[in-house]
């Protein structure tokens, strides 16, 4: 009889942890993957991402950008264990009640990642944003890299799968040339998460928050703080106390939608409906 695709996953998890699952139970997770809680014979329990057919490379790539948050020193990423192509095992953290000083600590956090830095506008490899390619050779001005990175293959993306509207190219025609302008001071590259929506913030077992899911790259800090407000899911208190440990530059929340575009055409593409009306709405206001 042919092995199920999550039987395969569960051998995989053992033979790379040298450990028997003896239990398996599926959590929540996110809309690309599948996510469960394993416990293994020798005692431990770890947290099992997994997808039957992830496109070549994603589950190594999670790896490699959680590692290059967890350099910085500056918020918890959880401990990578393992990863094999169909699978990513991370440490077991069980969330609890938020810390009254939770706000403070992911702010202040979040300043602490950005102000580490990152060594170009881009990383050395490309990764992914959801399920899609997210392209990261790096460029030497933001604006440059914004828009030939992460703007442009967006675009060609929702133009090939019949999900971009004639209003919103006729708007990406306005917006594009006008980026150098749009963009904001010069700023040297921020250590980004990349895709920093509620979901991939969690409460460790202390209270204190923990980062997840990165879509990691060089890039300016406020595309962050951008998704951050996008979807909602954090408190005037982060915001505030992020501002108070690395202030940012004047004009920083007539930004917010430029830089909210991107998600916006990753959702375009990745969910179509309503988001290509958002995406128009944003980019009539640009324009």
């Amino acid at each position: 009889m042919e092995e199920t695709s999550e039987e395969v996953t569960r051998q995989g998890v053992a033979t790379e942890l040298g450990s028997r699952v003896i239990r398996w139970r599926a959590v929540a997770g996110g809309d690309i993957n599948q996510a469960h809680e394993a416990v293994l014979a020798d005692g431990r329990t770890v947290f099992v991402k997994s997808n039957p057919q992830p496109p070549p490379g994603m589950f190594a790539k999670e790896a490699r950008g959680l590692a290059w948050l967890a350099e910085a020193r500056a918020l918890r990423v959880p401990a990578v264990l393992c990863h094999g192509p169909g699978f990513l095992v991370l440490e077991h953290i069980t969330a609890v009640r938020q810390q009254a000083n939770y706000d403070e600590q992911l702010g202040r956090g979040l300043a602490a990642l950005h102000a580490f830095g990152a060594p170009a506008f881009g990383l050395d490899h490309d990764n992914f944003i959801g399920r899609l390619p997210q392209a990261n050779a790096a460029l030497p001005t933001w604006a440059e890299f914004y828009r030939t990175r992460r703007l442009e293959p967006q675009l060609r993306l929702a133009v090939q799968e019949g999900r971009a509207s004639a209003a919103m190219r006729a708007s990406f025609t306005h917006v594009l040339p006008r980026l150098e302008e749009l963009v904001g001071p010069p700023e040297p590259p921020a250590r980004l998460h990349g895709d920093l929506w509620g979901g991939n913030a969690m409460v460790d077992e202390h209270g204190q928050p923990c980062l997840i899911d990165p879509a990691v790259y060089g890039g300016h800090r406020e595309v962050d703080l951008a998704m951050m407000r996008l979807f909602g899911g954090f408190g005037p208190y982060v915001f505030a106390a992020y501002q108070e440990a690395f202030p940012l530059a004047a004009g920083h929340l007539t930004r917010v939608p430029l830089y909210q575009l991107y998600f916006l055409m990753v959702h375009v593409n990745l969910f179509g409906g309503s988001y290509v009306t958002q995406a128009e709405r944003v980019l009539a206001h640009l324009a």
